[in-house]
């Protein structure tokens, strides 16, 4: 599936309806402030290993709060 964009509303639809939120911010930055029920795998360590966490079977939104 291709990248899209979304907004808030259709984010918060989207994880009533089980989709997975992953923050892939630095750990300090996810420790500091994220996303209530979000799941931290930092871009820089996002690879099969890492994304096996994740369930295959339901939707994966991913989430970058970097205004730097």
């Amino acid at each position: 599936m291709a990248a899209q964009v979304f907004s808030v509303s259709e984010v918060k639809q989207l994880l009533d309806q089980g989709a997975q939120l992953v923050d892939v911010l630095g750990e300090d930055e996810f420790e500091h402030d994220h996303l209530p029920g979000a799941i931290n795998i930092p871009l820089k360590q996002l690879d099969a290993t890492t994304a096996s966490r994740l369930d295959r079977g339901r939707p994966v939104l991913v989430y970058c709060n970097d205004f730097g």
